[in-house]
């Protein structure tokens, strides 16, 4: 189902927003998980409570069935693990979110890397590389991280 999707990925030419016909997903969701899984690669440790808060984020998100949502996580995974650089995600993100979409994304990040209940520097460090590929501002960027930082665990 998700084929032409990962065709995309390997000859890197798409449109940003072309939805797939026989799937629910767009390459900018697609784009997004992968950047998501950036952040939970970032400290070189996989807590269970950034896994989980990954896919309640992506299930957020996303109006997908849940047989799409694990296809989702199963191709971004595998395409994050490929990528060589942040450039094939940030510039789906650039052609088809709006800058309240790409906040969101932002903010999804930073649930993501406090979900284990400690900032790691590298999470950081990548979140805000991600917000500048992303062109949000550094107000929006400190907005998004304390919005995220009142609501992480204790």
């Amino acid at each position: 189902m998700l084929k032409a999707i990962k065709v995309f990925f390997e000859s890197k030419l798409v449109q940003a927003t072309a939805e797939e016909p026989e799937s629910d997903i767009l390459k900018t969701d697609l784009a997004s998980a992968c950047l998501l899984i950036e952040i939970m690669k970032s400290d070189h440790e996989l807590d269970d409570r950034e896994a989980a808060e990954f896919i309640e984020v992506l299930s957020k998100q996303l109006d997908i069935s849940d047989e799409d949502l694990a296809d989702l996580v199963t191709l971004a995974e595998t395409e994050a693990k490929q990528a060589t650089s942040l450039y094939e995600f940030t510039s789906l993100i650039n052609g088809g979110y709006d800058y309240a979409h790409k906040l969101a994304l932002i903010e999804n990040m930073w649930r993501i890397a406090y979900s284990d209940a400690k900032l790691d520097k590298y999470e950081e460090h990548l979140i805000r590389r991600i917000a500048d590929l992303i062109y949000v501002s550094h107000k929006d960027f400190m907005r998004t991280k304390h919005s995220a930082r009142s609501g992480a665990p204790n």
